[in-house]
């Protein structure tokens, strides 16, 4: 700022007035600072003049995979609020990384962000009541904070896996599976859950269960394999604890004899990622509302940002079930 005011022969505060208080300037000597400016190629530092002002109009977003579109829904939705405050939302992956997602939340706190919005993995570091943040506001997404120590919003797993075998029984299937894993990770175990207390309710279904290594395509072909070991009519019906499972599935056993699909196996997802519904059998999924669950947790962020002191929230979320190819067959409407 102080080589654009000697450059246009103008004290160094009508530089500063010039781009933030405008209606200051005269319009000839508003003219010559922005020409300097544009000559000398000067790019204002609003990190530095946030520090100097002791506050920051950029809150960060820690994701855990940009790679499931659910993910990008909770972007979308943040930056939706956050544009209407005239805030910025830097987005930081994770991609499924423990130490990426320490490194992440560590830059944020160094770069002085207003607050973070956080939807972490399933971790030890999740789970604790510490993070390698100080003093940055922070609210959890898609995870419910450990003792209600920040304020978080996710979704109801336990009812979305009801939903999942609810609609499977439904329609008539008794021999239930669940395809999932590990149990560990707590988004899969609820829906665990919730599918064994759905099961529970009908006297006839049983559901037993399939535990993987993951929740990715190459895992639902794994667990494909076992369920041919098994043999043809042992299961009727299956709720995957993702979409990516389900695919992995269904590519594996749609065309054996004794495993069509849905014919002899009704197939539910979860995620409700993008592709699900482009899949060649379109697959019937558990839908998380995920730019509610951004718009809401910007909400929680603003709240913290303008009352540190405020008490931490969590809200939860009631996910949707969408029919699709995978269980309702020639009975799902063309689109």
């Amino acid at each position: 700022m102080s080589d654009v005011a000697r450059h246009a022969g103008v004290a160094l505060g009508t530089v500063s007035n010039t781009l933030n208080s405008p209606e200051k300037v005269s319009e000839p000597t508003r003219r010559r600072v922005l020409a300097a400016i544009a000559e000398l190629g000067f790019v204002r530092n609003d990190a530095a003049r946030s520090l100097a002002a002791g506050n920051s109009t950029t809150v960060g977003l820690v994701l855990a995979d940009l790679g499931n579109s659910f993910f990008v829904d909770i972007a979308r939705g943040a930056e939706q609020v956050m544009r209407r405050h005239g805030m910025n939302v830097l987005i930081a992956n994770t991609d499924v990384d423990r130490d990426r997602e320490v490194g992440n939340l560590e830059l944020f706190e160094r770069t002085r962000v207003a607050g973070i919005l956080f939807a972490p993995l399933d971790t030890p570091l999740a789970q604790s009541q510490v993070l390698p943040i100080r003093s940055t506001p922070t609210v959890f997404v898609n995870f419910t904070a450990t003792g209600g120590s920040y304020s978080s919003v996710a979704v109801d797993e336990r009812h979305g896996g009801s939903l999942a075998a609810s609609h499977l029984l439904e329609s008539g299937r008794r021999r239930l599976l669940f395809v999932g894993g590990p149990l560990m990770l707590s988004a899969v175990r609820e829906r665990y859950e919730g599918a064994v207390a759905a099961a529970a309710r009908v006297s006839d279904a049983q559901l037993e269960l399939v535990e993987t290594r993951g929740v990715n395509i190459r895992h639902g072909r794994q667990a494909a394999q076992a369920i041919l070991e098994r043999g043809a009519g042992r299961y009727d019906g299956i709720v995957a604890a993702s979409d990516l499972l389900a695919i992995g599935l269904i590519q594996t056993l749609a065309d054996r004899r004794g495993f069509t699909v849905p014919h002899d196996l009704a197939i539910t997802g979860y995620d409700n990622n993008h592709f699900a519904s482009e899949n060649a059998t379109p697959i019937t999924t558990v839908s998380q509302p995920g730019e509610e669950m951004g718009r809401t947790a910007a909400d929680l962020l603003l709240e913290k940002i303008a009352r540190p002191d405020a008490p931490s929230r969590a809200v939860v979320l009631e996910p949707h079930l969408i029919p699709r190819r995978s269980t309702l067959g020639d009975l799902w409407p063309q689109e």
